[in-house]
């Protein structure tokens, strides 16, 4: 049995070597590769949320991937890596994906590219939301999954770290429906609890070397956190990969959600980590507001009560608000929208209020950046 539930090792740049020994530094504690053996086939669901290199810290970094592919290989198992981002889940994107993220290198050390774009309907009758849903079936081929993710700010989640990575797992197309499904914070956040638990990785690795802060989890900035991070359980390596950029376990819905089921403590105080996570805390990591998962039903049933409780929602909800020197009319955020609420105006897309579901697509898949999460004045006031 391990002693720890989530390691953490520091690794301060990306050079082969460094990153090879953190990996066996940071797994050694929590006995991270006691599960393989010769002859099986390991899944790495990586992140792979856009074709973006490597330097923009919006990806795994191939530096820490092929190092778990080569620990994998002495081990005598088969690494497959793949993901499922936004966009058509077929060969000629993943090809452009893979080749951009700098997932290629990892071929010259034995691991697959995953190639096989089949899905499946599965049932999960645990789950709290999501009891059926359409998954990538390469992952579930696996003999084992390890998850290896990226420490990120959120539009919509606040955090994107080891379970939000399983959103991957439904294939690109489809991911709109599910934002459109479950709209609100709360209902999502239990939704992609679903799907790491019904995924069961046997590993969860962090790529804290270099965070990215800001608009993410694609637009925002490059932020050196200096280390990696692991554990057996994505939840609570969640939390504390959380701590180190300053939000707590309130302050992410994944894990409000998570907590609310017994799935990781409700203070992290509770969580026993081999090295010292403070070391590599941000202070001014600048994060983004996730969204409430009360939905403002604090103020009764009653008119004065549903009056406050909007008042209160437009007041508290973030928003996606458009940087107009940024944008170039390309219309992508318009394309992505699941709920249909963006149309182009002049050359640039207008947000119709009432139909915004604040799931974040067009911040998150917006190429220059342009899509922001906005506040609203007072909640602006308030954060000086």
């Amino acid at each position: 049995m391990n002693m720890y539930d989530v390691s953490v090792a520091p690794c301060e740049e990306y050079g082969d070597q460094q990153v090879e020994s953190a990996l066996r530094a940071v797994l050694e504690p929590i006995h991270g590769l006691d599960f393989v053996h010769p002859g099986m086939t390991v899944g790495i669901k990586v992140n792979l949320v856009s074709a973006m290199k490597p330097e923009s810290a919006a990806t795994v970094h191939p530096s820490v991937v092929c190092a778990i592919v080569r620990l994998l290989r002495e081990r005598g198992a088969e690494a497959v890596i793949g993901d499922s981002p936004g966009g058509i889940y077929a060969a000629p994107y993943l090809k452009v994906v893979y080749d951009v993220c700098g997932m290629r290198k990892a071929e010259a050390f034995g691991a697959k590219l995953n190639d096989d774009f089949s899905q499946e309907e599965v049932t999960f009758p645990d789950a709290v939301r999501a009891k059926q849903f359409p998954y990538t079936a390469w992952l579930g081929k696996a003999d084992a999954v390890i998850d290896l993710c990226k420490l990120k700010t959120h539009g919509m989640m606040g955090l994107t770290c080891a379970v939000k990575n399983f959103f991957g797992t439904i294939p690109g197309t489809k991911k709109p429906e599910f934002h459109y499904r479950f709209p609100r914070a709360e209902d999502f956040a239990n939704m992609l609890v679903d799907l790491y638990e019904y995924s069961k990785p046997r590993l969860c690795i962090c790529d804290a070397v270099v965070g990215m802060e800001g608009n993410g989890p694609t637009q925002g900035t490059p932020r050196k956190i200096g280390c990696l991070l692991a554990g057996t359980n994505g939840h609570m390596l969640d939390a504390v990969a959380a701590g180190l950029i300053g939000l707590g376990i309130q302050d992410v819905p994944t894990l409000r959600a998570a907590a609310e089921r017994g799935l990781v403590p409700e203070d992290t105080a509770g969580i026993s980590v081999c090295g010292d996570p403070s070391r590599f805390a941000v202070p001014d990591f600048k994060t983004v507001q996730a969204q409430s998962s009360v939905f403002f039903q604090i103020f009764g049933s009653g008119i004065p009560g549903k009056a406050a409780d909007f008042v209160a929602s437009r007041i508290l909800t973030p928003f996606p608000k458009l940087d107009p020197t940024a944008c170039v009319g390309c219309g992508k955020c318009a394309q992505v929208c699941p709920a249909k609420a963006i149309k182009l105006q002049d050359g640039k897309p207008k947000i119709k209020r009432s139909v915004c579901i604040h799931c974040f697509c067009c911040q998150e898949f917006c190429p220059k950046g342009a899509m922001r999460v906005g506040r609203h004045a007072i909640m602006r006031m308030l954060g000086r």
